[in-house]
């Protein structure tokens, strides 16, 4: 490799480590209607300023890293980063401060909450450069919040489907959430649905454990509800978890 060479190969590369400060903390930017806002309490470790590990939540939650990287010139960080563009003290607290995030749309995933919390609270709770980090708030904006499709249906469906109107809908969580077998969960289902109550639930933590395989637990929840409603005459209902992969 020529010298000459050489030299182009080393302009705007130079390898170590950056400060995010220089392109993460932006206190003239302006927030956009669009924008995702995130309050973080921070608390820097000792001899880092304030303004440097605001920036360091915002690009390691966003597109940020430790280096310059040749892959850097491939897109517009300008469109894509998070900006700390805010940073106040902690009343009362030497060491905290509050830094403000700025996060445009674009960065998330459409209609995915777990997209955006896993940039949000994702690693970047186990930076080097801070002591403790704490999401304290955050906005999110209709642009994207309308992305979000929410349930299927709402009351009004649940309502048909039970044909109960006028009245509220009386339902339980079977307890104890954890440890019943398969047959006696069941159990307990009709005699909640057979004693008046109009469905019963299963709880969050009720997925597909060894002491109750989940199609054990459907089968008997269906028994539980086809006799419930042969002796009462009215419509019942269980809600099965089914938000882990448990089928």
């Amino acid at each position: 490799m020529s010298p000459q060479t050489e030299t182009k190969a080393s302009v705007g590369f130079k390898a170590g480590v950056k400060e995010y400060k220089l392109n993460y903390y932006t206190p003239e930017y302006e927030t956009k209607d669009t924008d995702i806002l995130a309050a973080f309490r921070v608390t820097p470790q000792p001899g880092v300023p304030p303004e440097e590990a605001g920036a360091a939540v915002a690009a390691e939650s966003s597109t940020g890293t430790w280096t310059t990287v040749w892959t850097d010139g491939l897109t517009s960080l300008d469109r894509y980063k998070g900006r700390c563009y805010h940073i106040e003290p902690v009343p009362g607290e030497e060491t905290q401060f509050i830094a403000y995030v700025a996060y445009p749309l674009d960065l998330f995933e459409e209609g995915s909450v777990t997209n955006m919390f896993t940039s949000i609270v994702g690693n970047v709770f186990g930076f080097k450069a801070l002591a403790a980090l704490r999401l304290e708030d955050l906005r999110i904006p209709p642009a994207y919040t309308k992305t979000l499709q929410g349930p299927p249906h709402g009351i009004q469906v649940e309502r048909d489907k039970l044909n109960k109107y006028g009245r509220p809908l009386l339902g339980c969580t079977i307890k104890p959430k954890l440890g019943l077998s398969a047959k006696n969960y069941g159990r307990a289902v009709y005699e909640c649905l057979r004693g008046g109550l109009d469905f019963t639930k299963d709880d969050e933590n009720v997925n597909s454990q060894p002491f109750m395989r989940w199609r054990d637990r459907f089968l008997f929840c269906a028994e539980a509800i086809y006799k419930s409603q042969a002796e009462t005459g009215e419509i019942k209902g269980h809600y099965l978890n089914a938000t882990a992969g448990t089928c």
